[in-house]
């Protein structure tokens, strides 16, 4: 086993292998940021280096700067996390020519994978059945229109060659959408994996999103360690996850479990690594790989015992898997919730900000896998997950019911979180009959029900808007709890949930930023990537005016209403901050 390992990444996935270290006795390395100088990952590894000067932004993802921590730390191995150097395969051979081991596949595992039209062209080589679609890049809008037309058919999912975890990722559900969609794909797939090339594949409307977890030494062993649903999903990336999959019997497992296992040692996989698939109608295609540890790898830790970095750590180190598939057993039922600082009234808007108080849910088989603290700052440079909340029971009822638990005690005071979204969505008929609950998560309406009360104004008299708040009395030595009507107070994400309603199932239908009448208010701060009208021009509800990129999330900001767009306050490639103009329509 290493002595010492560099964890190239922040938050809580840097804190979890470094829990996995500590237990092995390897001492840990951690790598920061200027804006993390003080953040729970730098300041609990046993060493730590500053990865600047340089744009915060870029510095996780800055090759030469995390080897030469590396190198400086006397570090013989790197953990990259499951950030982006995670399935970058230059990144993998520069630690091999460094002379430092790479915790993740060998680099050409990573090449047939990391690009999708590669991994698609391989699986359908082995036999495994891969979704409809193209498995050479298309390169331009005039040739996707004209393979559509001739192969495939509308809706299609546009998709990055080099994309995964929801980036790079469009629909269009009929041709006047395909432009943008194709735009959307190629220009995510450029920023963030340096390839702007898509592919095409056809679109299934409703399915159900189920992966297998596989573990590969570099003996020949390869095994799997069940399957995982991560149907619960938000502009496709996941918010919720559990295992096993409400609608895969034994049958399907089996099968699933030997999709992944072939596909594994179709490429010569070695580590951790993830086969998605799309599930419909009873048929099983594959998606995708993921060349890493996954976001939710937790789920299937809590249902098998087994610890998947530590297992990653072992097989890095030349360790043979210590078990075969037959001693893997799968026992209860997991769910995880990510904890995002989002706002999902607002069609789920970035919500960076500062923690205020802070207090984790704790008791009987919950889990939190957590970077942050009181007074911690959730950065909009970075992406919005502030912790994952994986609960443990015997059956998915009790799992849910313990979550719903889990999630009442969670507190974290001073900004936005998803929070009151998984109370409300859990006690849904939808989620009780394991449904995608696409349609919910896609209804507008439903979501701004989910609204957090307005924060309370300096002076505000009690003519303002009143919320209620919750206290404990005793009268004559006996508890009661009662409720105070009064002006808006601090905002909690752990507050009552909001009352539950059955979606209707409706098309989505997208508005803007609110504001004044005809004034449209940016709900988010970040970057302008596009600009889609012009002063003077005369738009419709709902048409798109620009597109925001902020905590890694391009976010579509739509009219209010019809009418003319009489200003125009943002341009292409500049910032914008949260409640700044946008725009004025009349």
């Amino acid at each position: 086993m290493f002595g010492k390992v560099l964890v190239a990444n922040r938050g809580e996935i840097a804190i979890r292998v470094m829990r996995s270290l500590e237990e092995l006795g390897v001492a840990s390395v951690a790598v920061y940021s200027e804006p993390d100088r003080d953040a729970p990952h730098a300041r609990r590894a046993d060493e730590a280096y500053l990865l600047g000067p340089g744009p915060a932004t870029e510095s996780y993802l800055s090759v030469e700067k995390i080897l030469e921590a590396a190198k400086q730390s006397g570090a013989e191995a790197i953990h990259p996390g499951y950030g982006f150097l995670a399935e970058n395969a230059a990144f993998a051979r520069a630690c091999e020519e460094a002379g430092i081991v790479f915790i993740g596949p060998p680099a050409d595992a990573i090449d047939a994978m990391g690009s999708k039209t590669r991994a698609r062209e391989l699986m359908k080589e082995a036999g495994v059945p891969i979704v409809p679609g193209t498995t050479e890049p298309v390169d331009s809008v005039e040739d996707a229109r004209k393979l559509i037309a001739d192969s495939i058919g509308y809706p299609v999912a546009i998709k990055a060659a080099g994309g995964g975890g929801g980036k790079g990722f469009r629909v269009a559900e009929t041709e006047d959408k395909l432009e943008d969609a194709f735009e959307g794909a190629s220009r995510e797939g450029e920023k963030f994996f340096s390839d702007p090339t898509v592919y095409i594949e056809r679109y299934l409307p409703d399915p159900r999103h189920v992966e297998v977890q596989v573990l590969a030494d570099s003996h020949g062993n390869v095994i799997h360690l069940f399957e995982r649903d991560c149907s619960v999903q938000r502009r496709h990336q996941k918010v919720i996850e559990e295992s096993p999959a409400p609608a895969v019997d034994p049958e399907l497992r089996e099968r699933i479990g030997r999709i992944g296992t072939e596909a594994a040692r179709a490429v010569g996989y070695r580590s951790a690594g993830t086969i998605e698939g799309l599930l419909a109608d009873g048929e099983y295609f594959f998606l995708e790989m993921n060349t890493r540890v996954q976001v939710e790898h937790c789920v299937t830790e809590m249902v098998t015992g087994i610890d998947i970095v530590r297992e990653q750590l072992k097989i890095a180190a030349g360790e043979p898997l210590a078990f075969g598939q037959d001693d893997v057993v799968i026992r209860g039922h997991a769910i995880e919730c990510r904890i995002n600082a989002e706002d999902a009234s607002k069609n789920f808007a970035p919500a960076p900000g500062r923690i205020g108080s802070y207090r984790e849910p704790a008791g009987p088989f919950v889990r939190v896998d957590s970077g942050a603290e009181e007074g911690y700052e959730v950065l909009p440079l970075y992406d919005p997950m502030i912790a994952k909340l994986i609960v443990w029971d015997v059956d998915r009822e009790a799992s849910t019911r313990r979550m719903l638990r889990a999630l009442s005690e969670y507190e974290i005071e001073g900004l936005k979180t998803l929070i009151p979204f998984h109370q409300a969505l859990l006690q849904t008929d939808q989620w009780k009959a394991g449904e995608t609950c696409r349609d919910l998560v896609e209804d507008r309406k439903w979501l701004k029900e989910l609204a957090y009360p307005p924060a309370a104004k300096p002076g505000e008299d009690d003519t303002g808007e009143k919320v209620s708040h919750e206290y404990a009395v005793e009268v004559s030595g006996r508890r009661f709890d009662v409720r105070v009507i009064g002006p808006p107070g601090g905002q909690n994400g752990a507050g009552a949930a909001p009352a539950v309603r059955q979606a209707p199932r409706r098309e989505r239908k997208s508005s803007g930023g609110g504001g004044a009448p005809g004034e449209l208010i940016s709900p988010i701060q970040g970057t302008v990537l596009k600009v889609a009208v012009e002063q003077g021009a005369t738009v419709d509800e709902g048409a798109l005016i620009c597109v925001i990129e902020a905590m890694k999330m391009e976010n579509e900001i739509t009219a209010p209403s019809s009418g003319t767009v009489e200003q125009l306050g943002i341009s292409e490639g500049g910032s914008v901050a949260t409640g700044d103009t946008i725009a004025v329509i009349k």
